[in-house]
């Protein structure tokens, strides 16, 4: 069974339907729980889906169940670089160049996130020179103003309010909203939870405090919501108060009105998503199914007997059937006989039960 959802999520993932071969995968998982290439395989369809960390949740499992398949190294070692945490992509991607020496992908990619550490480390040194050099300037080192026609000709450089893209994505029980900020100290960034609100803020030296203030789509429970300061990002998980769909991030009065979605369940598999390929239905197997149902389908007094001489006479041969047929009529429904021997080559008289008689109908 696994096996045939495996391989229609493979049919479905070259059709480049992705959505629906992560859950065909996660059905086949629910199946098979212990299979690291199923969360390989799902982990791929992730990354494909923009789901990277899911994608990276999957490949954690199959490296804790087979620490020696190397692909789960590289799915590892390329979600968490589309989550720009470089380090920790090219530790997993080193892992999985051990495990495949000639396999030029762990190279190329280890080879990018070094560019990227690199290019980190340049940018955060030049934020150290700039928050050293403006507050170390003396007022001795301040020029005046020249001006012409009134107008200042030398104007002294102010910081720009930094910008920090945000963005978010929902599970039935909670919202996760990401701020991608790179190399913020942790005791820079202050979270604030109310009941309707998310209250963020980032305090740079050298720089204007970054504020971001939402009153949130729907309400959430402050003491269960938390966050943490990565490398690269900001991320906060918010406690959803209700079970409900979230049509944005922030409140909206023509969406006042959320639509209800089930809430998730362990071992539950993933919302299935639309297709192209038509659905098949096997009518075959269909039919045995309602057969079999009538069969174990429980009767009792005349509809038990009826049940009974009827399935007799369905699966009797022709002789059988003639039969049961000239006994049943000539008999007025007395006798019924399955030897065509018996009653073809004679009429079949009636035989009433006891204490009863037979009579005949006049027309």
């Amino acid at each position: 069974m696994a096996s045939d959802l495996e391989k229609k999520a493979r049919e479905a993932f070259i059709d480049d339907h992705f959505e629906l071969a992560g859950s065909l995968y996660t059905e086949a998982i629910n199946i098979s729980p212990k299979n690291p290439d199923l969360y390989v395989d799902r982990a791929q369809a992730n990354i494909k889906s923009n789901n990277f960390t899911e994608a990276g949740a999957d490949a954690n499992k199959a490296i804790e169940l087979d620490p020696s398949n190397s692909k789960a190294y590289l799915r590892k070692g390329t979600a968490c670089m589309k989550l720009e945490e470089y380090q920790t992509a090219k530790a997993a991607l080193e892992l999985g160049a051990a495990l495949e020496p000639g396999d030029t992908r762990f190279a190329n990619l280890i080879k990018e996130c070094d560019e990227r550490i690199k290019e980190e480390s340049g940018d955060l040194q030049k934020q150290s020179l700039e928050t050293s050099s403006t507050t170390n300037v003396s007022t001795e080192d301040v020029q005046p103003v020249e001006t012409v026609n009134d107008l200042p000709k030398q104007v002294t450089a102010t910081s720009s309010r930094p910008k920090y893209r945000h963005e978010f994505y929902q599970k039935p029980e909670e919202v996760v909203v990401t701020i991608f900020a790179k190399g913020i100290p942790a005791d820079s960034v202050a979270v604030e939870f109310g009941e309707q609100i998310l209250s963020v803020s980032i305090s740079v030296p050298g720089e204007d405090v970054y504020h971001f203030q939402q009153r949130l789509f729907g309400k959430i429970i402050p003491d269960k919501c938390r966050y943490s300061v990565l490398s690269t990002k900001v991320e906060i998980r918010l406690a959803k108060a209700e079970s409900t769909h979230w049509a944005g991030l922030e409140f909206r009065k023509e969406s006042s009105v959320p639509q209800r979605v089930v809430a998730s369940v362990p071992g539950c598999q993933r919302p299935t998503y639309p297709s192209s390929k038509p659905k098949i239905v096997d009518w075959d197997k269909f039919g045995a199914e309602v057969k079999m149902e009538e069969k174990e389908e429980k009767l009792d007094g005349d509809a038990a007997l009826n049940k009974f001489f009827r399935d007799i006479y369905q699966d009797a041969d022709e002789d059988t059937r003639r039969a049961m047929s000239k006994s049943f009529v000539e008999s007025n429904g007395t006798v019924l006989s399955t030897n065509w021997k018996e009653v073809g080559s004679k009429k079949v008289e009636g035989s009433p039960p006891d204490g009863m008689e037979l009579k005949k109908w006049e027309y």
